[in-house]
């Protein structure tokens, strides 16, 4: 009996911190400026200890070269020139991460994170030791570039980014709609490349994103990088397993592949900095949601689903393209709910959204290294939703408890509306 109680204890303990996950990150506005300016700066400090963290590791690879016999070393005429190579792409990836971050702290429009932050503590503009978990996130980053912003990433983007496009013009044809009335919000932003197609046919679009790294890196190349392809990045030095030649490891990668400020005059172009649950929460304000590679971001998927339903005119269409590859499944101080797609379909099916298009066999990539011998393919879904004009709100459902607007990002072309 005794092993029981503690049994029902513990689930009941649990139970309740899983009903309290998003009031348990609650504090004061004072504290989450506080842990926000820290957390900024943190992410900064990532950027600019890059080159530390990557020269190390091929200081370790050449640390294990010398310990091999000598006449291996001999057989390996290459391996240290190569790692040489490397070091001077560190290098240069280091100078595009600092113009990154340059001036970051005027980015957004309502939140400074100057001098004074200096305060909260002493070496914070020193750089220091960042762990393995952001350094990836960084190294991510990078090939995001890539997949948004180069010729390389092409075809990445036509399997990914084309069909929610070819939807959007074909659910508001520009002959029969002034596009300019459309409002699109594509949360999950990234670095901005869906977003900004959107923009350049003619739609009011908006993107989102909650990222700093993200954030950092859009605001470059939206507002800093009006040359094509201007600038290199070296994505693939990190990779030392499954190359078929040394030589892949230093490939270059040039970007913007096109001038991002090229947007038709009149644009009503836009990225918000903020969590998407938090910051979208006037109802019936968008026309259309279009979420790729998104909704396995959340903590309970519902949450995304609650809010995109609220937020949707009456009408208004949502189209999903990825996987649900969740990102908060192995982290263990992380509320992770993994849902079935079957599961996510009924959910969506209740709340009172019709399926208009549905393909559940749509094969993408994500930031490939097209010569690695290691490729991942994802069996993606595809479907476009339709809140209809007769819309309700579901009986017992949950809603959402939102905040004002975090930040936004300024500059010629990303003012929000």
């Amino acid at each position: 009996m005794m092993a029981e109680s503690k049994a029902e204890s513990s689930v009941d303990e649990e139970q309740k911190e899983t009903y309290l996950y998003r009031e348990k990150i609650k504090c004061s506005p004072e504290e989450e400026e506080r842990l926000e300016k820290l957390h900024f700066w943190k992410i900064i400090n990532v950027f600019r200890y890059y080159s530390v963290h990557v020269h190390e590791r091929v200081n370790r690879a050449e640390r294990q070269f010398f310990v091999l016999p000598l006449q291996h070393q001999m057989l390996l005429t290459d391996f240290i020139p190569n790692l040489n190579r490397i070091r001077k792409c560190i290098d240069h990836n280091q100078e595009v991460l600092q113009g990154v971050v340059q001036n970051c702290i005027h980015m957004f429009e309502n939140m400074e994170y100057g001098e004074e932050v200096v305060q909260l503590q002493d070496d914070i503009r020193k750089i220091q030791p960042a762990s393995t978990f952001d350094m990836d996130k960084l190294k991510s980053t990078i090939k995001q570039f890539v997949r948004d912003w180069s010729h390389m990433g092409k075809a990445e983007r036509d399997a990914c980014y084309q069909p929610i496009i070819d939807e959007i013009v074909e659910i508001f044809p520009k002959d029969i709609c002034d596009p300019r009335q459309v409002r699109i919000l594509v949360p999950g932003a990234g670095l901005g490349r869906l977003a900004w197609e959107i923009a350049k046919l003619g739609y009011a679009c908006q993107g989102n994103e909650w990222s700093f790294f993200m954030l950092f890196s859009s605001n470059f190349v939206l507002n800093r990088c009006s040359e094509v392809n201007s600038r290199t990045l070296y994505p693939w030095i990190h990779q030392f397993s499954n190359n078929k030649q040394s030589a892949d490891q230093t490939r270059p990668v040039h970007f913007p592949d096109v001038n991002p400020q090229s947007l038709p005059p009149n644009s009503d172009f836009s990225m918000v900095a903020g969590d998407f649950l938090e910051v979208y929460t006037e109802p019936c304000t968008w026309d259309c949601i279009a979420t790729c590679f998104f909704i396995d971001t959340a903590h309970n998927v519902i949450d995304y689903i609650d809010t995109i339903w609220k937020i949707l005119k009456p009408g208004g269409v949502w189209i999903n393209l990825g996987p649900l590859l969740y990102h908060f499944e192995s982290m263990a101080n992380e509320l992770s709910v993994e849902l079935s797609y079957e599961d996510i379909k009924s959910v969506i099916l209740k709340y009172g959204f019709k399926i208009e298009i549905e393909k559940e066999s749509v094969p993408t990539t994500y930031t490939e290294n097209d010569r690695s011998m290691l490729k991942y393919l994802y069996d993606c879904v595809f479907f476009v939703v339709r809140k209809p004009l007769d819309q309700f709100t579901p009986s017992g459902l949950p809603t959402t408890n939102g905040a004002v607007i975090q930040d936004s990002l300024k500059g010629p072309i990303s003012e929000r509306t």
